[in-house]
């Protein structure tokens, strides 16, 4: 077993990662400022006799070198994350997302620590591809709109963490995700199924941003992090790029329908434009499908639960969280 160190450790998918890994029986560190992670996200866990908290900014790099120091393997997830964060305060996403994740690839390297480098579907930007494979090219938007920053920001992020495992040997995997869900997720940052789910229950309407047009696909965050954790004990899966989500794809109107359907049928649905959530400048990608043909390969698995039972799952799990409030 391994000593684990998760930056972003009480966030959304990081808590879940944190479990993944203590269940398999790794010893496991916490780095978290509590920004967008809840302290509640690990309450499952606290007091585990292999868990280490520590609260504080990666953006340290005392700190960083402190809590890696006895690490063996660094799941790197801590980031500036959410469309409304990012359009919001570009200059954050910059300074989150690039120096610090420099900083933990001298501390690997130096250590000669494993690293998972946690990336995003953004980097792709606007390409027209239907599906897109982890070679495709990255179609970025103009830097006159903010919300390519985090896109630019994590790109730059994988250049580095290849770079480093070109030039040193560094153990890296890096893993693109696309619209990760399930509880725990919250719908401040622009996550979409939260919000929606938030909306139905507190009787609607449910609002869509544009014309509901816009094409995703969501896969549940156990099934994420059981790939993450495995794709980190599969030598054949180092210093590659790997896209890591569901493949079966959804218009926005039809996420929103699905789950009025299993709130309450008489919700409403309410359609916003773009400029009144995000501003003037907010430019959107209309459709964001992964090839997973490398994931499979590599794994011989890929993220499968359908979207139903995915809902199902969120909005009970909504509901019980009204209800003890």
């Amino acid at each position: 077993m391994s000593h684990c160190l998760v930056t972003g450790g009480a966030g959304f998918i990081g808590s879940h990662l944190v479990e993944q890994l203590l269940a398999q029986g790794h010893e496991v560190s916490v780095l978290d400022d509590l920004s967008t992670g809840r302290s509640e996200n690990l309450s499952g866990v606290v007091g585990h006799p292999r868990l280490h908290l520590h609260t504080g900014s990666i953006t340290d790099p005392l700190l960083l070198a402190d809590v890696a120091r006895e690490a063996e393997v660094i799941y790197h997830l801590a980031a500036a994350v959410g469309v409304k964060l990012v359009a919001d305060d570009p200059v954050r996403t910059i300074e989150t997302n690039i120096y610090p994740t420099e900083t933990l690839l001298r501390l690997a390297v130096q250590g000669k620590k494993r690293f998972y480098l946690a990336s995003t579907s953004e980097v792709f930007g606007k390409n027209p591809k239907e599906r897109w494979t982890e070679e495709d090219d990255l179609h970025l938007g103009a830097t006159s709109h903010p919300r390519w920053a985090y896109g630019c920001s994590k790109a730059i992020d994988e250049f580095l963490a290849l770079a480093y495992h070109r030039k040193f040997g560094l153990e890296v995997v890096i893993g693109r995700f696309f619209n990760v869900v399930g509880p725990r997720q919250v719908g401040h940052y622009g996550m979409v199924i939260p919000r929606f789910v938030d909306q139905a229950l507190a009787g609607g309407p449910v609002v869509v941003y544009d014309d509901g047009g816009q094409i995703r696909c969501f896969a549940h965050v156990r099934e994420v992090v059981e790939t993450v954790a495995l794709l980190m004990e599969t030598p054949a899966a180092v210093g590659r790029v790997f896209n890591i989500g569901s493949d079966q794809p959804v218009s926005v109107r039809q996420l929103a329908e699905e789950v009025i359907r299993r709130v309450d049928p008489k919700i409403g649905l309410k359609f916003v434009p773009y400029t009144e959530v995000y501003g003037a400048d907010f430019e959107d990608v209309r459709r964001r499908v992964p090839d997973l043909t490398r994931l499979e390969q590599t794994l011989g698995r890929k993220p499968k639960l359908p979207l139903g039972k995915i809902l199902d799952d969120i909005i009970l799990h909504r509901r019980n969280q009204r209800g003890a409030s």
